[in-house]
């Protein structure tokens, strides 16, 4: 019998990863080309994002990886928005995390991106190195 729940869930993490892809990942690894430094810290990020989801998740193995992805990344999305209301002491009054979470629009905007970021961006890499 299929289920219709799961098969939506895995849909939904597929179109985060997809948004995400867009506004971290393929810059990320555009500006990655350009700065060497960059490169090696997007690897470590997607390394420190697999190794999370494959040790430090129960179950994770019955768990789709896309669907594991999307959530970890909703919920670094939160802390960025949260940390950047909190900032501004301000709140958005949807409570809906963007999908750019203060990405970086440039070259070198991605030389100096914070920790949130490249760990986005880290998402994206490891999601694109998982068979499809």
């Amino acid at each position: 019998m299929f289920l219709i729940g799961p098969a939506l869930l895995e849909v939904s993490a597929h179109r985060i990863l997809h948004r995400l892809h867009e506004t971290h990942g393929a810059p990320a690894l555009a500006a990655a080309a350009e700065i060497p430094v960059l490169s090696a810290a997007l690897d470590q990020h997607a390394a420190a994002v697999r190794d999370i989801l494959r040790h430090g998740v129960p179950g994770a193995s019955k768990v789709p990886s896309a669907v594991l992805l999307a959530g970890y990344a909703r919920g670094l999305l939160d802390q960025v928005r949260e940390t950047n209301a909190a900032e501004r002491d301000i709140d958005d009054p949807s409570g809906a995390p963007t999908m750019r979470g203060n990405a970086p629009r440039n070259l070198f905007g991605w030389a100096e991106a914070d920790w949130a970021q490249l760990r986005l961006a880290g998402v994206c890499l490891h999601a694109m190195r998982q068979p499809a």
